[in-house]
């Protein structure tokens, strides 16, 4: 196990420790001072800290590297949301390897996505989203290393009352759990070079494709979906330089054709042959 990934289980360890503590003092009304059970809690953002000085843990900055290109890996008419073009890290933060990660969402025709609501409703169908179910392709000719869609596919969080459940309590909860539970359904491939492409929130049972297969660019790996830490169905990418998010720093990307389209940016990529050479 890596460094990264022991000061990342560790830090994961102490949390739950933390909340454990609490937990067990508040029912069990412990004798001992309250001010002990945030000891882990203490130790655990030192250890983080500390990882962070000495490259142990993955909420870093990636050292300096040019942009790679690769094909888009999708087609249709989209609008980018939290991109690195407009300020990186562009989910603000580095950990997850998400650095430099773009998240995209499908609308065919303007005005065919649901709006963002206040308060009702609170929760959208995934069908009610036109990007649920649109294929994800292949960005470049590339090994699969890691393939999952087991997870199921949740409701919308398109409302107040839904982000601040997704906020405070499904995204600390899924942290703790580790990057499975935040990517949700995913695949990444091996491009070669130290580069890994990451397609996150995929619909479940949609993979077209298993670990150690070789695909070609412009292949349909999966669908997209609303699993893991998604308020709603839309491809989470990014590219890094280890297959596993939990440890990788994210490298910047760039797509073939149409670069890196800012925040609300719409952009429209042609249909073109499966499989087809990039």
């Amino acid at each position: 196990m890596s460094a990264r990934k022991l000061v990342r289980t560790a830090y994961r360890g102490l949390l739950i420790a933390f909340f454990g503590l609490v937990t067990a003092h508040v029912a069990l009304d412990l004798g001992h001072p309250v001010w002990w059970d945030f000891l882990p809690l203490l130790l655990a953002y030192v250890l983080l800290v500390a990882g962070n000085r000495w490259g142990g843990a993955p909420d870093g900055p990636r050292a300096a590297r040019e942009a790679v290109e690769v094909e888009p890996p999708v087609t249709g008419r989209w609008i980018a949301m939290n991109s690195p073009a407009d300020h990186t890290p562009s989910h603000h933060t580095h950990a997850y390897g998400q650095t430099f990660a773009i998240d995209i969402v499908a609308e065919p025709e303007p005005g065919s996505r649901p709006a963002f609501r206040a308060l009702w409703p609170a929760a959208r169908r995934n069908a009610d989203f036109p990007a649920f179910g649109a294929p994800l392709h292949a960005v470049a000719d590339a090994t699969v290393v890691r393939a999952s869609d087991r997870a199921r596919d949740h409701l919308s969080r398109g409302s107040l009352p839904a982000l601040a459940y997704l906020m405070l309590v499904e995204a600390n909860v899924r942290d703790l759990c580790g990057a499975g539970r935040i990517i949700g359904n995913h695949v990444v491939l091996d491009l070669g070079d130290g580069v890994f492409a990451a397609y996150a929130h995929l619909r479940r049972g949609s993979l077209t494709v298993r670990e150690g297969d070789r695909v070609r660019a412009g292949q349909v790996l999966a669908q997209v979906g609303n699993s893991g830490n998604s308020t709603e169905p839309h491809l989470h990418f990014q590219l890094m330089d280890g297959p596993d998010p939990d440890t990788a720093r994210g490298i910047p990307f760039t797509w073939r054709g149409i670069g890196v389209p800012r925040n609300n940016e719409v952009f429209e990529i042609p249909a073109r042959r499966t499989g087809a050479p990039a």
